[in-house]
């Protein structure tokens, strides 16, 4: 049950980020710095890493971190390129995109230390 529950809340939180990433947000939430929108991309990509690394822990196959984390890093690269060319409103940053791959790298190492804690 809690496998299924995870799977679909990992699949809903996918979905969720693509059409974000995709479309026009007029008004980002304000974090009180100069670079607000790195920070939201670096918490979304650490997400959704955490998300699919605790889904594919219950799995139990050992070597998929690893290809977690590069999809989650292929998706954000992607991504960027899509926002370029489906909207006119939306731009390529390279420095998004590292946010995306960073997010993605640290909540990948968060999750499998945790799901290794979790079994001690």
């Amino acid at each position: 049950m809690l496998k299924n529950l995870l799977l679909v809340a990992s699949i809903f939180y996918t979905i969720t980020l693509i059409v974000l990433s995709l479309i026009n947000i007029p008004d980002l939430p304000d974090l009180g710095s100069s670079f607000d929108d790195k920070i939201l991309h670096f918490v979304a990509y650490f997400v959704l890493a955490i998300f699919w690394i605790t889904y594919v822990k219950l799995l139990n196959e050992r070597n998929i971190y690893r290809i977690v984390l590069i999809a989650t890093i292929i998706l954000g690269a992607v991504l960027e390129g899509l926002q370029f060319v489906l909207n006119p409103n939306r731009s390529f940053d390279l420095l998004d995109m590292l946010s995306n791959a960073l997010g993605a790298f640290i909540g990948t190492l968060i999750a499998i230390r945790f799901t290794m804690l979790k079994l001690k």
